[in-house]
C-alpha cells in the first residue's frame, strides 16, 4: 500500500484554491476555490478532499488498475462491456474503506463547524466544468449530508460516480483517457435556501451576450435539475428585467431533519408568487456578469438566496455558445457564414484558415475554427443591400431571413464611418455572355497549365525560399479563382438557370425546368470524378482475390500490397490513376490541414467496394448517356411546346439561347475550386516536406505540429529554427473544442446567433422544410451519414447529412435522393444532384436530428420537403 507522502495534499480549503490547483481539486473546486476570491461575491464554507486523497485511496482498491486498464480498450459503442466493467469499478471502490489516514484529515476538517452540521458534497473531477466540455451532470452531488459518518460515505460515493456507465461513456466521446481522470470532492456547508436557480450571464438560446437569463424555483435547486417543477424565467438586459414567466409552483425541495431532501407543498397562496423580485433579479445579473469578469468568459452559475443575500454554489464555462467574430471591429456588427457558402461548416485548422484568408481576397473574420464575413456595411446600405439580399435569397432562403430579421429590427442604421460597402457582382442578364465551349476549353487549359507549371517549380524551393515561394504563387491563384471571365462563364450559366425556371413556370406552368437540362453536361469535373470511381470498381469487379483484401484494408499503405494478388497490378495501376487525378480531393477540402485521399486511399474503399457490388461493368458510362438523353428529349418537349404558344418563337429562340448557355457553361460552375484544392496539395506536400526537414532538426515533434500554426507563424518557425509547442498544444486543444459547435448563418457582435425560417404554410403535417435543388419526389430509406467514410450505402438509399462537398460525389452514383442540413440552389451538392437527376431537398435544419437512420421518408425535389412515412 502506498504511503501518505505519495499522495499529499488530502485536504485543501476553499480559500487556497486557485486555477493552479486544477489537478488537485478538479473543475468544480478550481471553480468555488476563484469564486471565494471575488470581492463582493458569497461563497458558503467549505474544503475539497483533493486528487491526491483519491489515488490514496484507489491505491488500496483490489484490481482497480486492471479494471481501468479493460476499461481502456473499449470504445464509446461497446456499451455491454462498459456497463459490467463500469459496475465491477464502482463496487470495488464502494467496497473497499476510506484509508484511516484519509478519514482523519477529512473529520479534523469537519469538526471546525460541529458535529451536527449538515454539508453539500460534490463531485468534481479533472475533466468536469472545462472551457470545451463541462461534463455536467456526469458525477453526483449529495445535498444536506449530516454528520461525519455520512459524510465520508458520501465522499466515497462521488469516487464511485467517476465510473458511472454514463460518466465512462461521455469520456470516450470526448476522448478522455480515464486514466487521465481523478476525482476531487467539495464539502461546503449546506444552504437552507428560500429560492435557488441557474443564472446564465448570455441567452442559452439566442447565445446573445448581452442578455442574462435566470431561472428560479422555491427552496432547493434540486427540483429544477430534476425536472420536478417548472422554473420561474426572468431575462435581464441593461440593468433591467425585460421578459419574465412566473410559474405554478405546487412543489418544493427543502432539506429534511436529520439528513437528506424531501419534497414539501407549496401553499397555495404562495404558488403564483415570483420566486425573485425584479431588484434580487437585477443585482443576481449584476453578480453574474462580475463573475463573468473575472473568468472571462459567459458561465453557467448555480445560486441561492437565504435571507437577503445570494450565495453561489458553482460557476462553470457555457460551452454550447459560439464565439464571437471580430472582437476588433467593435459593436453593432453582422456577420455571414463562410463555412455555410462553401459546404464546410467543420471547423479548420489554424493553417487552413489562414492559407483561405490568403486565397480570397475579401476579409475575414475568425470565431470558433470558422470563418466570417462582416456585412455591416452592405446592410446599412439600401442600394447595396438589395442586389446582397436578392443574391442571397436565390441561394439560400434562411440566409436571406436571418438578414431581414436583423434589418427589421432595426439594428443595421448606418455604415460605420470611413466603411464603403461591398458585395457580390452582380448579375443578370446583361452580364450573358453567348455559348461558346471554346472559351471553356482555354480557361481550364490554362489552370492545368499553370498547376503543371507550379508543381515543377516548387521541387527546387527549400527553406525560408519555399514559403516566401508560395506567397508569391498565391498571386497566381487569385489570378486565376477571381478571373472576370471565368466568373462570368458560371454567373451566366447560373442567369440562365435562373431564367429558364422563371419564365418556363411563367409561360408553361413548368416547375424547376433547368434540373432537367442540365443532366450531363459537359465539363463537370466533381461528376466525371463520381463516375470515374465506377470505371475503377469495373477493373477491380473481376477479381475476387483483390476484392477480399480491400475489404480487410486498414493501412494507407495498402496499393504497395496489391501487385502480389491475382488482378493486382492493373488494380493498383486503376487506383493510382485516379488518385492522380483526383487525389486532391477529400471531405472538408478547403481546409488545407484536412488529409487528401492521395494521402489516405482508404477513404475510398468503402464507395469502391459499394460500387462494385452494386452495380454492373459500364455503369459510369451508361449514366452519361443516359443523362444526355433526358436532357436532349427535355429540351425538345420544352421547344415544341413553346412554339404552340402565342409569339412562340421567339420564345422558343430565347429558350435555346438560355439551354445552350446553361448545358455550354454550367460544368464549369465546378472547375475553379477543383484547380484550387489541386494547387493546395501541391503547397502542402512541400510544406509536408519541409515539416520533416524540422522534425529531423528537432524543431518540431511531428510533422502535422504545422497545421496548427498560421501560414505567417509557420514561415517564421522554418526562418528562425524555434517553435512555441504550448501554443501548438493550446491550438490542437481549442480545434477539438470547436469542432462540437455548430456555426449558426448570421450571427452578430452581440454573440446572437440567428436563424432564418423558410415562412412557408403550403407543407403537409410534420413535413421538414428546406430549399428545392433539384426536381423529383422519392421514397426510400434513409440513411442519417455523419461523415463519408461511414457511409453504408446500397441503391434505392436517401442520403441525409449535414452538408456535402465535391469530395462525396461517388457516393451520389449509389443514392436515390438527397438531404442535407446546410446547403444553396448553386452549392456543389445541389449541381451534381441535378447532374446525376437525383431529388434534393437542402437547408433542412435539424435533418440528421429529425430524421431516424432507417427510417423511410418521401422526399420531394419539386417543392422542397421531407416527409416521414409511417
Amino acid at each position: 500500500m502506498a504511503t501518505t507522502a505519495s499522495f499529499p495534499p488530502f485536504v485543501l480549503d476553499l480559500e487556497e484554491i486557485d486555477r493552479s490547483r486544477i489537478a488537485d481539486v478538479g473543475g468544480k473546486g478550481t471553480h468555488l476555490g476563484e469564486l471565494s476570491r471575488i470581492a463582493g461575491v458569497a461563497v458558503p464554507a467549505g474544503f475539497c478532499v483533493t486528487t491526491g486523497a483519491f489515488r490514496r485511496a484507489m491505491a488500496g482498491v483490489p484490481s482497480f488498475e486492471d479494471r481501468l486498464d479493460r476499461l481502456s480498450g473499449l470504445g464509446p459503442d461497446d456499451r455491454d462491456a462498459i456497463g459490467a466493467i463500469s459496475a465491477e469499478i464502482r463496487d470495488a471502490v464502494g467496497g473497499h474503506p476510506v484509508p484511516d489516514d484519509l478519514a482523519a484529515a477529512i473529520t479534523r476538517s469537519l469538526a471546525r463547524a460541529g458535529e451536527h452540521a449538515a454539508y453539500a458534497v460534490r463531485s468534481s473531477a479533472t475533466a468536469e466544468d472545462l472551457p470545451t466540455a463541462s461534463f455536467a451532470g456526469q458525477q453526483d452531488t449529495y445535498l444536506n449530508v449530516v454528520g461525519p459518518a455520512a459524510v465520508l460515505e458520501r465522499v466515497r460515493s462521488c469516487w464511485e460516480s467517476l465510473f458511472s456507465e454514463r460518466a465512462v461513456t461521455y469520456r470516450m466521446r470526448h476522448g478522455v483517457d480515464h486514466r487521465t481522470v481523478h476525482m476531487a470532492v467539495v464539502v461546503q456547508r449546506m444552504v437552507t435556501p428560500d429560492a435557488s436557480g441557474v443564472l446564465f450571464t448570455a441567452d442559452p438560446v439566442t447565445s446573445n451576450r448581452t442578455v442574462t437569463s435566470v431561472e428560479a424555483v422555491l427552496g432547493l435547486g434540486e427540483a429544477l435539475v430534476s425536472g420536478l417543477v417548472d422554473a420561474d424565467r426572468y431575462t435581464v438586459r441593461d440593468g433591467a428585467v425585460v421578459d419574465r414567466a412566473v410559474a405554478v409552483k405546487e412543489r418544493a425541495v427543502v432539506a429534511a431533519p436529520g439528513g437528506g431532501t424531501r419534497e414539501q407543498v407549496v401553499e397555495s397562496g404562495q404558488q403564483r408568487r415570483p420566486a425573485l423580485t425584479d431588484a434580487q433579479t437585477v443585482q443576481l445579473a449584476a453578480l453574474g456578469r462580475r463573475i463573468e469578469a473575472h473568468f472571462g468568459r459567459p458561465q453557467d452559475i448555480e445560486w441561492c438566496l437565504a435571507g437577503d443575500g445570494f450565495r453561489i454554489v458553482q460557476s462553470r464555462p457555457i460551452t454550447t455558445l459560439f464565439p464571437i467574430p471580430g472582437a476588433e471591429d467593435g459593436d453593432g456588427r453582422v456577420y455571414v457564414s463562410v463555412g455555410h457558402q462553401q459546404m464546410m461548416t467543420d471547423a479548420m485548422t489554424p493553417l487552413g484558415l489562414s492559407v483561405w484568408q490568403m486565397t480570397t481576397p475579401r476579409p475575414m473574420a475568425e470565431a470558433g475554427g470558422r470563418l466570417f464575413v462582416d456585412v455591416t456595411a452592405i446592410l446599412a446600405s439600401p442600394t447595396a443591400r438589395d442586389g446582397f439580399l436578392e443574391t442571397a435569397g436565390r441561394s439560400d432562403p434562411l440566409l436571406r431571413d436571418a438578414l431581414q430579421t436583423v434589418i427589421d429590427r432595426g439594428d443595421v442604421v448606418g455604415a460605420p464611418s470611413g466603411e464603403r460597402a461591398g458585395g457580390p457582382p452582380a448579375g443578370g442578364a446583361s452580364t450573358m455572355i453567348d455559348a461558346d465551349p471554346a472559351l471553356v476549353e482555354e480557361l481550364i487549359d490554362r489552370s492545368r497549365a499553370s498547376l503543371a507549371a507550379v508543381a515543377r517549380d516548387i521541387r527546387t524551393q527549400r527553406g525560408p525560399d519555399l514559403l516566401d515561394f508560395i506567397v508569391e504563387d498565391f498571386g497566381e491563384l487569385r489570378r486565376l479563382l477571381f478571373d472576370p471571365r471565368s466568373h462570368q462563364v458560371f454567373t451566366t450559366a447560373m442567369d440562365a438557370a435562373w431564367w429558364l425556371d422563371e419564365h418556363l413556370h411563367a409561360w408553361l406552368g413548368e416547375q424547376n425546368a433547368a434540373d432537367t437540362l442540365t443532366r450531363s453536361v459537359p465539363h463537370n469535373v466533381t461528376s466525371e470524378m463520381g463516375l470515374a470511381l465506377l470505371d475503377v470498381a469495373d477493373v477491380i469487379r473481376p477479381y475476387p482475390e483483390v476484392v477480399a483484401f480491400l475489404r480487410g484494408v486498414t493501412d494507407d499503405d495498402f496499393l504497395d500490397d496489391l501487385p502480389g494478388l491475382a488482378g493486382g497490378c492493373a488494380a493498383r495501376d486503376a487506383l493510382r490513376a485516379y488518385l492522380e487525378r483526383y487525389g486532391m480531393r477529400c471531405v472538408g477540402e478547403i481546409d488545407i490541414g484536412r488529409p487528401r485521399w492521395s494521402e489516405r486511399p482508404t477513404a475510398l474503399i468503402p464507395m469502391i467496394l459499394g460500387n462494385v457490388e452494386n452495380f454492373e461493368a459500364g455503369a459510369g458510362r451508361r449514366r452519361v448517356e443516359e443523362g444526355r438523353q433526358v436532357a436532349r428529349h427535355k429540351e425538345q418537349d420544352l421547344l415544341e411546346r413553346l412554339r404552340a404558344l402565342p409569339d412562340g418563337d421567339r420564345k422558343a429562340d430565347e429558350t435555346k439561347a438560355m439551354i445552350d448557355r446553361l448545358r455550354t457553361f454550367i460544368g464549369y460552375r465546378e472547375y475553379p475550386k477543383f484547380g484550387m484544392v489541386s494547387r493546395y496539395l501541391v503547397y502542402k506536400r512541400a510544406l509536408l516536406g519541409e515539416a520533416e526537414r524540422l522534425v529531423a532538426d528537432g524543431v518540431l515533434r511531428d510533422r502535422g505540429d504545422i497545421l496548427y500554426l498560421r501560414f505567417d507563424e509557420l514561415r517564421e518557425v522554418v526562418r528562425t529554427g524555434q517553435v512555441d509547442e504550448t501554443l501548438i498544444r493550446e491550438r490542437a486543444e481549442a480545434l477539438a473544442g470547436y469542432r462540437t459547435l455548430t456555426p449558426p448563418r448570421v450571427l452578430t457582435s452581440d454573440g446572437e446567433a440567428i436563424a432564418g425560417a423558410y415562412r412557408r404554410d403550403d407543407l403537409p403535417a410534420g413535413a421538414l422544410v428546406g430549399l428545392a435543388v433539384s426536381r423529383g419526389t422519392v421514397e426510400g430509406r434513409a440513411r442519417v451519414v455523419p461523415d463519408m467514410a461511414g457511409a453504408d450505402l446500397e441503391p434505392g438509399d436517401i442520403l441525409v447529412t449535414v452538408f456535402t462537398d465535391p469530395s462525396w460525389s461517388p457516393v451520389f452514383v449509389t443514392i436515390e435522393a438527397l438531404v442535407t442540413e446546410v446547403g444553396g440552389l448553386m452549392t456543389h451538392g445541389a449541381v451534381i444532384a441535378r447532374e446525376y437527376g437525383l431529388p434534393a431537398v437542402v437547408g433542412v435544419e435539424g435533418a440528421t436530428r429529425l430524421i431516424r437512420d432507417r427510417q423511410r421518408i418521401r422526399v420531394n425535389g419539386t417543392d422542397g420537403r421531407v416527409e416521414i412515412l409511417p
